[in-house]
């Protein structure tokens, strides 16, 4: 599905290229489009294509060209940025266009990858400011997700993964945190941790299962992470797909068995 979801982003982008010598000065590339160019995750899973997005802000016309969604926008004050040497508008205000089509989960996870402290492409307070300004859409569905987003998610299988066990009631993890041994040396870096219970749980997209060499540093890894004395935890596609609750059972049990009882942080 990764697969499928980049070979998506792929024709987007070649589109975009394409289309991007023909715009006016006042026209940009906004909404998922935009989103797309700065590497956000798509929900690939539900759309089967992507629609090219072209906007321009009043007084100029709406855009209009065979291939294109054209959009024109209320009048605000210019922002000129760029994405892979394309032009978009402030990253927050492309997440608020997208909250017209998107879900709450696909807006989540864009805002996670968008705050993220290796990206920097925006913070948190950008995101707030943005809703503040511009005004929330369908049924306050911006500060609905901005209640939700976490700064260090890294990616959206992460993201989905948190949702999913903080929804069922689980507690909160860290995420990406670097477990070190006792004389302060790395061992490795943990998607979701939960420290008071030593469980660490991690999305494992099996990306590394056709390379040898690399699948067998992963399992001397994870044999590093229970030798610091915590519970590894993988959770695999088929675990999430089409049914969660083998997911949701993996981690449920594993803190249960770390001394985790429901009410308790």
């Amino acid at each position: 599905m990764v697969n499928r979801q980049e070979r998506l982003r792929a024709d987007l982008l070649a589109r975009a290229a394409a289309v991007a010598p023909a715009l006016t000065p006042d026209q940009f590339f906004s909404h998922g489009t935009a989103l797309a160019l700065l590497g956000v995750p798509l929900p690939y899973l539900r759309d089967p294509s992507w629609e090219l997005h072209v906007s321009a802000r009043r007084p100029a016309g709406q855009p209009r060209r065979d291939g294109i969604a054209g959009h024109r926008l209320q009048a605000r004050a210019p922002f000129r940025g760029t994405a892979r040497g394309l032009p978009i508008e402030h990253p927050a205000r492309t997440w608020r266009q997208a909250a017209s089509t998107w879900e709450l989960d696909d807006l989540i996870a864009a805002a996670d990858h968008l705050v993220c402290p290796r990206r920097r492409i925006v913070t948190p307070a950008e995101l707030r400011a943005e809703i503040v300004e511009a005004g929330d859409l369908r049924g306050h569905l911006l500060a609905r997700a901005l209640a939700e987003v976490r700064v260090g998610a890294e990616t959206a299988e992460e993201t989905h993964l948190r949702l999913l066990l903080g929804r069922a009631g689980l507690p909160e993890p860290s995420l990406n945190l670097d477990l070190r041994d006792e004389r302060g040396r790395f061992v490795a870096r943990l998607d979701l941790a939960y420290t008071r219970f030593r469980v660490a749980v991690e999305h494992d997209g099996r990306t590394h299962a056709f390379d040898e060499q690399q699948f067998a540093k992963d399992a001397d890894r994870w044999d590093a992470i229970r030798g610091q004395g915590w519970t590894h935890v993988r959770i695999l596609s088929h675990h999430l797909r089409p049914d969660s609750r083998r997911a949701l059972a993996k981690v449920t049990d594993a803190l249960v068995a770390a001394g985790w009882r429901p009410g308790l942080d």
